[in-house]
């Protein structure tokens, strides 16, 4: 039997476009070509001991949970398809590939719902490296519609500002990757605030790179509107109030670091995401069209009771 893990991150590294948890679905996919299982329900123990082996084993697992549970709730729901179980295991492998690749174009669609939101003369501050974004504000650039500018805070944990400011740069886009202590000064020259995710909670609320839930805070205190851009597979079945209620949001502890290095090491301990409450957001675009915070869970309710 294969390494969900291994398989997992093989994926990852391969394709770094792909998302996490559309790498979880394609690894669970390759690990349900290879099964030969005498029933559903032995098919089923095995493909949720793999999810939980791959939610265990991989750090900041949020956003791979939730392809690993949308895959599963895929399977449980289309395993009675049909009576012969050869025919019913093709059927599940043809439709698993065709959920993956669904999936895939899921940013693409994010791009074309959410150009609207790019407007001539624009000032965008954006936070972390998120794909649909970049995707988004290419799109923006190659339209040659709308002329706008970008800044993109360091976000030092990662250090993805300047990653994502070097591919912006090479779409044409003017770009200036700011502190991230200096949010609070150039909000006031900014016109509203785009963000990705690794994860939409189930209130509306998302879970992106450390540093998101501060942006948004200052962006209601300055009256910007804070925009998510995010694929429907990253809504997850979580109920977080604070990210102190994040899984794997280990707490800091106290240290006196003298030296820059120290400070350097110092970082690699820090939580990599925070939660940023619902309230905070002004809507959500999303591969399922715009949303409010509050039809998070109408759509949550959509995919795992319809």
């Amino acid at each position: 039997m294969i390494d969900i893990k291994e398989t997992y991150l093989g994926f990852l590294e391969r394709d770094n476009q792909l998302t996490k948890p559309v790498a979880a679905i394609q690894a669970l996919l390759a690990l349900l070509c290879e099964l030969q299982p005498n029933t559903s329900a032995e098919m089923i123990d095995i493909l949720q001991d793999a999810a939980n082996t791959l939610k265990s084993s991989v750090s900041n697992s949020i956003s791979l949970s939730a392809g690993c549970d949308l895959f599963l709730r895929f399977l449980t729901k289309n395993i009675n398809a049909s009576k012969d179980w050869d025919a019913c295991r093709r059927n599940l492998v043809q439709n698993g590939n065709l959920f993956a690749s669904r999936a895939l174009d899921a940013r693409s669609n994010i791009a074309r719902i959410g150009l609207p939101f790019v407007r001539d003369h624009d000032t965008i501050l954006v936070h972390g490296r998120s794909r649909a974004v970049i995707q988004l504000l290419q799109d923006a650039a190659m339209s040659n519609s709308v002329r706008f500018r970008v800044y993109i805070t360091e976000a030092r944990v990662c250090n993805e500002g300047v990653y994502m400011a070097n591919i912006l740069k090479k779409s044409g886009i003017p770009v200036c990757v700011v502190p991230d202590c200096s949010v609070g000064y150039v909000i006031d020259h900014t016109d509203k605030v785009f963000i990705g995710a690794e994860g939409v909670a189930e209130s509306g609320g998302v879970i992106n790179q450390i540093g998101s839930y501060q942006v948004a805070m200052l962006a209601k205190a300055a009256n910007k509107p804070v925009y998510v851009f995010a694929e429907s597979h990253k809504f997850v079945r979580m109920f977080p109030v604070s990210p102190s209620d994040l899984p794997g949001n280990e707490k800091l502890e106290f240290t006196s670091p003298v030296h820059p290095e120290s400070i350097e090491m110092n970082l690699e301990a820090w939580p990599q995401v925070d939660f940023t409450p619902h309230q905070y957001i002004t809507a959500l675009v999303t591969d399922l069209g715009v949303l409010t915070p509050s039809g998070v869970s109408e759509e949550l309710i959509k995919m795992w009771f319809d």
